[in-house]
């Protein structure tokens, strides 16, 4: 069944958890629609998983879409969440909804998410009036890190808590139906979540938000050095990948792959044939 804002609305009244988790092609978004998640976010932290960069700023609208629509197709039944990139909405209300049209009508997403509090309540006010559904992201912001000086925890002491509560609040009168709270201290993530009406997911923000979200690679354990407090490897993905890597590449060079009932045996050509056509060359 199709994950759709009223079904996700719906679980979050019933009390039941929302998982969701970041997903960029099609190969990975079939396994993971067949999971039953519920949402996946097409992240711009493609640009550390898949690029190799060292943050997210340098990713692209051109890239989101790519990655965006290749997801799109790999995973009809969760509801699909695409990052606008670092300065794809932060120029102008008319650029930030401009970005958003382009990224759901040209990868099928059902909903677009941006970064920020207060500062970008005007962009999510007129996206939302637009037509298209909006995720916030408040908290420790990626594409802030070198405001915050890196990738830091947000809302520790009672000025920062209340900031947090206020960018909160701010985003879901702005029209947010959801919003991800990142490093955000557990009792304040629980406070926030019981003082708004939109959906909450955490990342490395306690147990207490309506849902939680972690980077496919992270809680498969694709990068060995690299692994955030926040995150649970739930299998050891990239151990078995390197495995069975060596594994290809020892019978590559043994010999034994491929064997005769890996290969197409027969010939339509008899062997007499064969043996005059290597004899003529």
């Amino acid at each position: 069944m199709k994950n759709t804002i009223s079904t996700l609305i719906a679980m979050r009244e019933r009390g039941e958890k929302i998982s969701q988790v970041t997903c960029y092609d099609y190969s990975m978004a079939r396994i993971v629609d067949a999971a039953q998640i519920n949402t996946i976010l097409v992240g711009d932290s493609l640009g550390m998983t898949m690029q190799g960069y060292s943050d997210t700023l340098p990713v692209t609208m051109e890239e989101m879409i790519v990655y965006g629509r290749s997801v799109v197709r790999g995973a009809p039944n969760a509801f699909v969440i695409i990052d606008m990139p670092f300065m794809s909405y932060q120029v102008s209300v008319e650029q930030a909804v401009s970005n958003a049209g382009r990224l759901i009508k040209e990868t099928g997403a059902n909903a677009v998410k941006l970064e920020g509090g207060a500062a970008v309540v005007q962009q999510i006010r007129a996206i939302v009036e637009s037509g298209i559904p909006v995720c916030a992201h408040i908290g420790m912001t990626p594409q802030s890190a070198n405001v915050f000086g890196g990738f830091k925890v947000q809302g520790k002491g009672e000025t920062n808590a209340r900031r947090v509560l206020e960018d909160a609040l701010a985003v879901q009168r702005a029209g947010a139906f959801m919003c991800v709270l990142e490093c955000v201290p557990p009792k304040l993530a629980a406070l926030i979540t019981s003082k708004v009406n939109m959906i909450t997911i955490g990342i490395g923000a306690g147990a207490g938000c309506d849902g939680q979200v972690l980077v496919s690679q992270d809680l498969l354990a694709m990068s060995a050095d690299f692994k955030p407090k926040f995150v649970r490897q739930f299998e050891q993905v990239g151990a078995l990948m390197a495995e069975a890597y060596r594994s290809y590449d020892a019978a590559v060079k043994d010999g034994s792959f491929p064997t005769a009932a890996e290969s197409y045996v027969k010939s339509d050509c008899g062997d007499e044939f064969l043996q005059q056509l290597g004899d003529e060359y």
